[in-house]
């Protein structure tokens, strides 16, 4: 994944101050170093890593240690300062102020202009948004039926006439129709920033549809090429924020990150899967925290508010608290955290977890288990989900030949869930935390400490 190494050497570069006896100029001077080598890596950019560590070391061997904590706390607390600040401080919302709010996207070739549309239009349906998406890109064959694709999965209108090839007459034809929407996305022609044609065109529409947001996207492909083309564009259309996509793939990540540095203009997105929901308010402290192994609850709670159906969630908590529990309530449990998306991005965003150093393979192997877990629960029936006491050897053989499985799944899964099932039972009834505390006490795993 995007920024893994750069996460990897941040996280190696705060063991050794952690490990250190003394916090001196020679820790400090391999601590920059350190950095230099992983943001230099990592495709950021070189004159904005310079500035960075310098500024680090200037705090580092300048300001005074706060009494409450130590001189190597304070050094970890200045690195993550400044890597936030780096990234822009705070989060910075789009505010829906006005209907429409419009919302332009710009960006070169390929860069993942029409899925974010269809992401950003998602992201803002499910917070009570009624959005509109329009395609004014006339040069790349089928970017409306693309589009009109990603429209239909999210239920969300989609504007554009292929046979136009003036995209501010096919933004004229429908300005009227626009109004009635709280948003309107305006997806554009991928073009290159120093492409005077292209650039006099964007500059066009941007004069004529004044967007309230003017969002740059840029892939985390892009590495040192971000500076030039986000300050050409900054030029253009005074951009107002940026879009980083693919953080789920294997580039380096660092240059599309520092765009924001070079334009003035803030992340207010991140792209972090090829899915219409796999897409994130961007937040520095937070990106920041998962890149230290801090964790990021803040993301990790947006992304379960938005994932888990209220109902089956008040549901299963209410069968919970009367100590029922049966496989229909694991299976529903089992695709709520699948909604969540994969384990290493929810682990590496609960603080401290992301320092456990879990396997990729470990993780992997678990997601596939609960997908074969869940194949298992369709091969049963609902006398058998409801009861699975009843599930003997003759039920598990067929469980087992219906699923394509073998008898011992359907064995490790029974077991799973007499696991679960105990420990569902230790908790019902159980309002007083510190009750609930002792009921666990004497029942964990040898060295697991409350």
């Amino acid at each position: 994944m995007v920024l893994d190494r750069l996460s990897t050497s941040l996280k190696d570069t705060l063991k050794k101050i952690a490990r250190a006896i003394f916090v001196d100029e020679k820790l400090i001077d391999e601590l920059i170093k350190d950095l230099q080598r992983a943001l230099l890596q990592a495709d950021v950019n070189v004159q904005l890593v310079f500035d960075l560590t310098k500024k680090i070391k200037e705090r580092a061997l300048d300001e005074k240690t706060p009494s409450k904590i130590s001189q190597k706390e304070h050094l970890i607390n200045i690195v993550y300062e400044e890597l936030v600040n780096f990234l822009g401080e705070e989060k910075k919302e789009i505010k829906i102020s006005q209907k429409p709010t419009k919302i332009m996207l710009m960006g070169l070739l390929g860069s993942g202009k029409t899925t974010s549309a269809g992401k950003v239009a998602r992201y803002f349906k499910n917070r009570g948004n009624k959005v509109g998406l329009i395609q004014l890109d006339v040069y790349r064959p089928s970017s409306l039926e693309q589009l009109q694709v990603l429209g239909k999965s999210i239920d969300v209108d989609v504007f554009g006439d292929e046979k136009e090839k003036n995209p501010l007459k096919i933004y004229k034809k429908f300005e009227d129709e626009l109004k009635k929407y709280d948003l309107v996305i305006i997806d554009t022609a991928g073009r290159h920033a120093l492409d005077k044609e292209l650039i006099k065109e964007i500059e066009e529409l941007n004069k004529y549809i004044k967007p309230e947001e003017r969002l740059l996207v840029l892939g985390a492909d892009i590495g040192q090429g971000s500076k030039e083309q986000a300050e050409q564009f900054h030029k253009s259309c005074s951009i107002t924020g940026i879009i980083v996509t693919k953080m789920d793939g294997t580039a380096k990540g660092g240059g599309a990150l520092t765009g924001s540095a070079v334009s003035g203009a803030p992340i207010k997105f991140v792209g972090t899967g090829e899915k219409i929901d796999d897409l994130e308010e961007f937040n520095p402290k937070g990106f920041v925290g998962r890149l230290l192994g801090m964790g990021d609850l803040e993301a990790l709670l947006e992304k379960t508010k938005h994932a888990l159906d209220e109902e089956k969630t008040k549901t299963l908590t209410k069968n919970i608290m009367e100590g029922r529990f049966d496989l229909i309530d694991l299976y529903e449990q089992m695709n709520s955290m699948s909604k969540l998306g994969p384990l290493s991005k929810i682990i590496e965003m609960i603080p401290g977890f992301g320092n456990l150093n879990i396997p990729k393979e470990a993780l992997s192997g678990q997601e596939e288990k609960l997908g074969l877990w869940k194949n298992l629960m369709n091969s049963m029936t609902k006398e058998e989900l409801e009861n699975p006491d009843i599930i003997d050897g003759s039920r598990s053989q067929r469980i087992a030949t219906g699923s394509g499985t073998k008898i011992s799944d359907v064995r490790e899964l029974l077991k799973q869930y007499k696991q679960s099932k105990k420990i569902i039972k230790m908790m019902s009834g159980s309002q007083d935390p510190s009750k609930l505390m002792k009921k666990f006490k004497g029942k964990l795993p040898k060295g697991f400490k409350i």
